[in-house]
């Protein structure tokens, strides 16, 4: 959930379709926090080389999942997860008759039921930013790839946040299970990817 995200799309023209329909439907809604171009494309790239399945957290009213979704292979399943209620129904609505997409309204935890995953996106809840974070060793298959998204690119060691360690980056950096890296996409942004140990 990037700030502004929806935003990013103006005079964007080179969006794949569904891309495109998850946008038009956040900007509908007045949803402002869409996932960002930048980030979208490495989502995309990420989800191509997924075999089977991959988790989301966060839908928001769906664009991080139609890059996702657009990326992916076909015959890969999509699982993303909302608590928002309208939010949920407006994201389930963009992907009406992709049966090989699934959106559910509820809390971040729930993404637990439906994984292992080969790529999950942290998006909406589970990043470690506002308290619990996910456990990857239970979430991602051997060698399964995390995404925590908007990030403020680090410019020191230790990276900080409002003056202090930023812990919630620290965590994924260096988690035990996860052999990861900070990848900057914007000059304001960027991501932590981090591959499972197998």
């Amino acid at each position: 959930m990037a700030l502004q995200g929806t935003d990013g799309y103006d005079g964007v023209g080179d969006l794949p379709p569904l891309v495109r329909r998850a946008v038009d439907a956040a900007r509908r809604s007045g949803f402002a926090f869409s996932c960002r171009p930048e980030q979208g494309r490495l989502l995309s790239v990420l989800a191509g080389g997924v075999q089977e399945r991959i988790g989301e957290t966060g839908t928001g009213c769906g664009v991080g999942l139609a890059w996702l979704a657009s990326g992916a292979r076909q015959g890969v399943r999509l699982v993303s997860v909302e608590r928002d209620r309208e939010r949920a129904r407006v994201a389930a609505g963009v992907f009406d008759g992709l049966g090989h997409v699934e959106v559910l309204h509820d809390g971040w935890e729930a993404i637990a039921d439906h994984g292992p995953f080969d790529l999950l996106v942290l998006d909406g809840g589970g990043q470690g930013k506002d308290g619990a974070a996910a456990d990857p060793a239970r979430l991602l298959k051997p060698g399964g790839v995390v995404v925590i998204d908007d990030f403020t690119p680090a410019t020191a060691w230790p990276p900080m946040f409002g003056g202090s360690p930023d812990l919630a980056r620290l965590h994924w950096l260096e988690h035990v299970d996860l052999h990861a890296a900070e990848l900057r996409l914007a000059a304001d942004l960027s991501v932590i990817v981090g591959t499972r140990y197998r």
